[in-house]
């Protein structure tokens, strides 16, 4: 028997996907609209416009912004469509809601755009930690757009895996 140490993972043909390599680069930003209400709960059309073409949104270039409003006003949607109006020529993406809705939906245009075609037939594993904030929904985009064509797909590390899929017809 041989004392030399084989890496069986590093000589499979285990691919590994790790979603934080396509975390897309630029500051998120969390927009609230709440102080530009009247008492923080009355949207007036004539105060909101004049805030909003007075206020310098060149400040979010290359940003990701997230529009909300904190209080329990009803905003109806002119007003974010005006804010998306303002911001688009600056920001690399604008949403309704949340830092994490933010980045799910980042993350969602990632994912559609991916060219999955290498991965055909092949055991993946998805990386599961990351340092990044790789929203838990895109894991399961990830894994919808890989199913059809991998033969099987795996979740953590190569070492210590959790098969997820296996496809019997490859």
């Amino acid at each position: 028997m041989s004392d030399e140490i084989i890496n069986r993972v590093a000589n499979s043909k285990l691919v590994t996907v790790n979603l934080e390599d396509y975390y897309p680069k630029g500051q998120r930003v969390l927009f609230d609209i709440k102080d530009w209400l009247f008492e923080g709960f009355v949207l007036r059309e004539k105060d909101f416009r004049s805030q909003v073409s007075a206020y310098d949104w060149s400040q979010y270039q290359n940003s990701y912004v997230a529009l909300t409003c904190s209080s329990d006003a009803i905003i109806p949607g002119w007003a974010y469509m005006l804010l998306s109006i303002q911001l688009e020529p600056f920001v690399n993406k604008v949403v309704i809601g949340t830092l994490e809705e933010l980045e799910t939906s980042i993350y969602q245009d990632i994912i559609n755009n991916l060219d999955v075609s290498e991965f055909k037939d092949k055991p993946i594993i998805i990386k599961g930690c990351s340092n990044k904030p790789v929203p838990q929904n895109a894991y399961i985009m990830l894994t919808t757009k890989l199913k059809p064509i991998v033969k099987s797909i795996m979740y953590g590390e190569a070492c210590s895996s959790v098969p997820l899929f296996k496809n019997k017809q490859v």
